[in-house]
């Protein structure tokens, strides 16, 4: 009876936060989450990695529209735990995000529990670990975003779902990647590239071991199925194609695109595409599924490649033979930066919600704020390896910062972010930008780096307006597409170029805009959005402290020691389910 009696605790303690004001009328999914070490040889390498709920990569979080997650995380790990979530824009909640100015970390042993709604949202995304590189050793896995019923998505129900999370890889553990950048050392050339999870399909016996396992995707003929792609790697821009097959472009991290077909599309570090493929080879064989490094010297680096196979039901054979050829643009950006530019908004759909996702006619909005954001190689600041924004290389939190704000800790950060590079010498601090709400901006990514860069802005998605070559100016808004850019929450800025995006300041809270390739990130390339409206006096445009909210820092003498505790997963269901159990729980004490 006491184990029964427990359980009826458990369960009452989740009807709570259901009816909590923040979940409103909408449906939830509960989910659980162990995330420890485990053993695995991706590249026929024994090596340790991350791995969520014993799986690696992680299970996929798979929810509708609207409706609330409430995800309790495990801490199994010897070191602090953050989960984050890009692209899932967190209405009204930063303090949900899981990145260190937003959320004090999980301590090694401890379960936090993380709540929010995926609001007005559809589309591919993905999850992983935000600290210390943990993302190079694992705990990603998928989230996916599905329309309620009554909103028809803009193509035809595919006949079923792919995903693939491909990425670079290398052997050593994140513990000894980062220990390097600590050391002043750069990262080098990765061992290979990763397919969920497994090595490369071996295609050459020269350039491929034996005895690597690989990834099989097994398909049926004649009919098509939406492929989601997610690079979850490093910082290496891989480029995706399958053999013979077109890739018919649907949707981008939550936004339906202009449907074109690709035999090739290159995919940066952190973006997320969902292609329709259909099957109408003739099966004489397998087909290769290849993920190869871009803007390298394909020679040197032709073993980093990750290839899988697709296997049609009534395939005849093994895939042999050479792979499809990837672009051969090594040192000429106006392919890709053409085929990034053809990515565009598909203006006549649908989205969460059953307006055309076009009618926000961004091109006609006044611009309140210009920010240029100059990326530089590492350069060396008080003895140790940094990457800058501005000439500021990021210094991590150690109390969250609208944490801060709400306990009136002073000295957590400055609101003097400069909005253009600055003619000084590069310094560490915690510099944050001091947005305006609903305010509608600016963002010139400005890459004099040697590497292509990701750019990430979490609780939004932003607008691609413009790319280029060479440095920004004025006269490069003339080239600006004012009409349908494709709204995304990841862009790439290619070496020696620019990006440029517009952003509407709707959401309320702190948020993280960073460098996606995980060796700028952890060397400080990122800084932080606050916007705040100052009108809001009853958490309407944004939520209050959560409950079991944790404290560090400043605040860490409010922290009360977490007693271990078990918990229960509840996968999908609703209010009239949930009223069912509250009587038949009250029955039960009684």
């Amino acid at each position: 009876m006491a184990v029964l009696g427990t359980t009826a605790a458990f369960l009452l303690i989740h009807i709570a936060i259901l009816f909590s004001p923040s979940f409103a009328a909408d449906p939830f999914a509960f989910f659980d989450f162990e995330v420890s070490y485990t053993t695995a040889s991706p590249l026929g390498v024994p090596q340790q990695v991350i791995a969520v709920n014993n799986k690696f990569p992680g299970p996929v979080i798979n929810v509708t529209t609207n409706y609330n997650v409430v995800l309790n995380v495990r801490n199994k790990l010897d070191e602090d735990l953050l989960i984050t979530w890009p692209g899932i824009q967190m209405r009204r909640s930063s303090w949900q995000d899981g990145v260190l100015g937003t959320n004090c970390p999980i301590p090694s042993k401890w379960n936090w529990t993380y709540q929010f709604q995926v609001k007005d949202q559809i589309g591919s995304f993905f999850y992983y670990p935000s600290l210390n590189l943990q993302r190079a050793a694992g705990g990603f896995g998928p989230f996916i975003v599905t329309n309620r019923d009554i909103i028809p998505i803009p193509f035809a129900m595919p006949d079923g779902d792919i995903v693939l999370m491909i990425g670079d890889w290398y052997t050593q553990n994140h513990t000894a990647l980062r220990e390097a950048l600590d050391n002043g050392k750069q990262l080098g050339m990765p061992d290979g590239v990763i397919i969920n999870g497994k090595g490369p399909y071996r295609y050459n016996n020269t350039l491929v071991p034996d005895g690597i396992d690989y990834e099989t995707i097994n398909v049926d003929p004649g009919k098509t199925y939406r492929v989601r792609v997610h690079n979850v790697g490093v910082s290496t821009c891989l480029n995706f194609r399958i053999q013979s097959h077109n890739l018919l472009l649907a949707e981008t991290e939550g936004y339906y695109t202009s449907q074109q077909n690709y035999t090739s599309m290159d995919i940066h570090v952190g973006q997320s595409f969902s292609f329709l493929v259909t099957m109408d080879q003739n099966a004489s064989s397998d087909y290769y599924i290849v993920a190869s490094a871009r803007f390298v010297n394909q020679t040197v680096w032709q073993r980093v490649t990750g290839v899988a196979i697709l296997h049609y039901s009534n395939s005849k054979g093994k895939a042999s033979g050479p792979l499809p050829d990837p672009p051969n643009d090594v040192y000429d950006s106006s392919y890709a930066l053409n085929q990034a530019m053809s990515i565009r908004q598909n203006v006549s759909a649908s989205g969460a919600r059953p307006n055309p996702q076009g009618s926000f006619h961004y091109g006609q909005i006044n611009v309140t704020d210009t920010y240029i954001l100059r990326s530089v190689p590492p350069v060396t600041i008080e003895g140790k390896l940094r990457a800058t924004y501005n000439g500021i290389s990021f210094v991590k939190p150690e109390t969250p910062f609208r944490l801060a704000d709400a306990f009136n800790v002073k000295g957590a950060y400055k609101l003097d972010f400069p909005s253009q590079p600055v003619d000084r010498p590069p310094k560490m601090d915690r510099s944050i930008i001091n947005a305006t709400y609903k305010g509608f901006i600016e963002i010139i990514l400005q890459n004099n780096d040697t590497i292509a860069q990701s750019f990430h802005l979490d609780g939004y998605s932003f607008f691609v307006v413009g790319m280029g070559s060479g440095n920004w100016t004025e006269n490069s808004r003339g080239s600006y597409n004012r009409w349908d850019a494709i709204s995304r929450s990841t862009v790439q800025v290619l070496a020696g170029g620019w990006t440029a995006v517009l952003v509407s300041l709707d959401n309320v809270g702190i948020w993280n805009l960073r460098s996606e390739n995980l060796d700028r990130w952890y060397l400080g390339q990122e800084t932080y959005m606050r916007i705040v409206n100052p009108e809001d006096a009853g958490n309407k445009t944004e939520l209050p402290v959560p409950d079991n909210v944790l404290y560090c820092g400043a605040l860490a003498k409010f922290q009360k020691p977490q007693k271990a505790s078990s918990a229960t997963t509840i996968h999908v269901g609703s209010k009239a389910y949930l009223t069912l159990l509250v009587v038949f729980l009250v029955w039960f004490v009684r």
